[in-house]
């Protein structure tokens, strides 16, 4: 029992708790608010995937936009059961993904095309055994932190080298939700205890998942336009009714 709700999943077993009472409001959901923020992510994974698949880009960004759907779904499995077994469910995905930006970003200059994906493979299949088994804690942040920091040096040098200004606000976008995210990710993990006696719970772990799902958004369409510039496809960046950016391409007809 949780404020007077009876929990369906049973007792916590997952290695973290966030701060958001569990089970308030009802007994199939541990955490309300951490568990439908990830709706966001899912939409906004959807939208690129169909622009992806309708403007035949590469399946590499396919493939990237569904793990971003992946990632969320566990992401809401995890929370809304607080299980050790759908924490590695989310936690999994969230290498796995990074992973797949690094080589998005990193296989345009490999003169070794089957190397990159075979050792990304090979290394994302031992580090999920590898956690299921030995239940990283401190060492998986620090893991994934490092995966984060290798994708920087490279979003900024496609950064410095697209002259368009859309795109460029996309670059930017990204990084102020990431910000914002993190900002939001650190109030709510180090500063709980005394949110907890706050009236209004802000609701930071939540607010995570929404700037994080529009930050994946902003990265992707961003790469899109990198990568529509290297293949030369004519993009551009577009906005649906003026305000969701897009990318747009025109292929040769011979592509």
């Amino acid at each position: 029992m949780t404020g007077g709700v009876s929990s369906f999943w049973g007792p916590v077993t997952s290695t973290h708790e966030w701060c958001e009472p569990n089970y308030a409001y009802t007994s199939y959901i541990a955490e309300y608010f951490n568990t439908i923020s990830n709706v966001p992510c899912i939409i906004l994974a959807l939208i690129g995937l169909v622009n992806a698949l309708r403007q035949r880009f590469e399946k590499r960004f396919s493939v990237l936009h569904i793990s971003n759907m992946i990632l969320s779904i566990g992401s809401m499995l995890y929370h809304a059961t607080l299980q050790r077994l759908q924490q590695q469910g989310d936690e999994t995905p969230m290498v796995w993904e990074m992973l797949l930006y690094i080589y998005i970003l990193y296989s345009p200059d490999w003169h070794y095309r089957s190397t990159m994906p075979t050792f990304l493979f090979l290394y994302g299949a031992v580090f999920a055994v590898a956690h299921a088994v030995l239940h990283f804690d401190i060492a998986f942040k620090l893991h994934y932190a490092l995966l984060c920091f290798l994708c920087i040096p490279r979003m900024y040098k496609y950064y410095i080298h697209t002259e368009d200004r859309s795109a460029k606000r996309l670059a930017k976008l990204y990084v102020i939700t990431l910000l914002l995210g993190t900002l939001c990710w650190l109030i709510d993990r180090l500063l709980c205890k005394k949110i907890a006696s706050w009236y209004l719970n802000p609701q930071g772990h939540a607010l995570w998942h929404v700037l994080m799902g529009f930050n994946s958004y902003f990265a992707n369409t961003f790469l899109m336009f990198c990568r529509a510039q290297q293949r030369e496809w004519n993009p551009k960046v577009v906005h649906f009714f003026g305000i969701f950016p897009y990318v747009k391409i025109q292929k040769s007809k011979s592509q």
